[in-house]
């Protein structure tokens, strides 16, 4: 974890790697890894998803490869097998948190309330992913959960775009933050990697500004 948690300090972004080939998955990784981001979060959206990140984790080594939309501890079993190092999640699922703290690997639950929160906090989990952040409060809401739970780190996601990701960032509790913007379908569609690796150091940019 802590090696994880060094990674997303520095670098303050994830980006989402959503792809039904794993070829072109292993394409937006390269360009994500030539940008300066080294924690990757292959999410489970397509029927192909368990093949893109089995692909990035043998080809990447040295990267953070981490699934995320995992829903239940069937999934965080196979992703875990398939060479996942850490698990992201919608939700906050009891059982895949047990698994997770089980094998000793990171998982960041989602959460969206201060119920939620608290959940986690008993099962003694420290860093959180705030889901969707841009409809449950973004940075007000974290400074809010903050102020009570104040050892928790958060990485929120959803409505995160280069807009706000430096108010998101510049709130003390936030860890760093998770967006698809940084892997656009239509660049990804006409093979433009090159955008997506400049996307990733101009987001590295704002984070740091």
């Amino acid at each position: 974890m802590s090696e994880l948690l060094a990674s997303l300090e520095a670098k303050k972004v994830v980006p989402l790697v959503q792809s039904d080939d794993p070829k072109t998955a292993l394409k937006v990784s390269e360009a994500l890894l030539e940008g300066g981001l080294d924690v990757l979060e292959v999410v489970l959206r397509t029927d192909a998803a368990l093949d893109c990140l089995e692909a990035i984790a043998k080809e990447f080594p040295h990267a953070h490869v981490g699934a995320g939309t995992v829903l239940s501890a069937d999934q965080s079993q196979e992703v875990a097998r398939r060479g996942a190092t850490f698990i992201v999640s919608p939700g906050l699922d009891p059982a895949s948190v047990k698994f997770a703290q089980s094998i000793d690997m990171p998982i960041l639950p989602g959460v969206s309330t201060a119920t939620e929160l608290q959940q986690a906090w008993n099962m003694g989990l420290r860093t959180v992913k705030l889901f969707p952040s841009s409809l449950v409060g973004g940075p007000k809401m974290i400074k809010a959960l903050s102020s009570v739970f104040r050892d928790v780190r958060f990485m929120p996601t959803g409505g995160v775009n280069p807009g706000n990701l430096k108010e998101h960032i510049d709130v003390p509790a936030v860890l760093a933050c998770g967006g698809s913007w940084l892997t656009p379908k239509d660049a990804i569609a006409a093979g433009d990697f090159a955008a997506i690796t400049k996307l990733a150091k101009d987001a590295i940019a704002i984070a740091n500004a």
